[in-house]
């Protein structure tokens, strides 16, 4: 079956805006992978005396989504204040596009991870802010709310498809409860490693579908 876009999804994977790369830029940040399909680098030009946004650039891979959500977070990011721009949030920037399939709404997560990586790492690096958090159930459970399942476009903390999260050492372990031959489980299983695996001190991540 065909995946339906909104007209304005078409405008911006036709024409993105604020697309390219900025040289010098003061933060960038990659997140996504080419191996799973979508990937997003986002490039900051800011203003250090009023901390806003004067310029903002993405270089994209991956699908018409990807491209499309690139497009309209750097476009509500613009002009904003760092901290302004670090609260828009993945719903916001689907609705801005008048919605995404539910197989497609991880790219407006995507995207939204892009903006935050490269706003926290000028703030680490130039505004000397530590984002270094606690590795706990409770900032594992707030990272997996990033984990889309694709057929509906909700978190798998709010289906509770999640059953258990355990840390040791380092070692992260996360259960799932999900179809043993349901197509989305080994994309979602890979999701689940990715966003995990950037929290601080993360030694290794195991999930198991139970």
């Amino acid at each position: 079956m065909a995946i339906k876009y909104t007209a304005k999804v078409i405008e911006h994977f036709k024409s993105p805006h604020n697309i390219g790369v900025i040289e010098n830029a003061d933060a960038c940040a990659t997140e996504g992978s080419p191996a799973c399909g979508d990937e997003i680098t986002v490039y900051l030009k800011i203003d250090k005396a009023t901390d806003r946004i004067e310029d903002v650039k993405f270089q994209s891979y991956g699908c018409a989504s990807n491209i499309a959500t690139g497009s309209i977070i750097t476009d509500l990011a613009k002009g904003k204040t760092i901290d302004e721009a670090e609260t828009i949030t993945w719903k916001q920037a689907a609705d801005e596009l008048g919605g995404l399939p539910p197989v497609k709404m991880h790219c407006s997560v995507l995207a939204v991870d892009g903006l935050r990586s490269a706003i926290r790492k000028y703030k680490k690096e130039v505004k000397g802010i530590d984002y270094d958090s606690t590795l706990d159930v409770k900032t594992v459970t707030e990272e997996l709310k990033h984990v889309l399942w694709p057929p509906v476009g909700v978190d798998i903390i709010t289906l509770k498809m999640v059953k258990y999260i355990g840390i040791d050492k380092g070692a992260v372990r996360v259960e799932v409860s999900i179809g043993s031959d349901d197509k989305f489980l080994d994309p979602t299983i890979n999701e689940i490693v990715e966003h995990v695996s950037k929290i601080h001190g993360v030694k290794s991540v195991n999930v198991e579908n139970v």
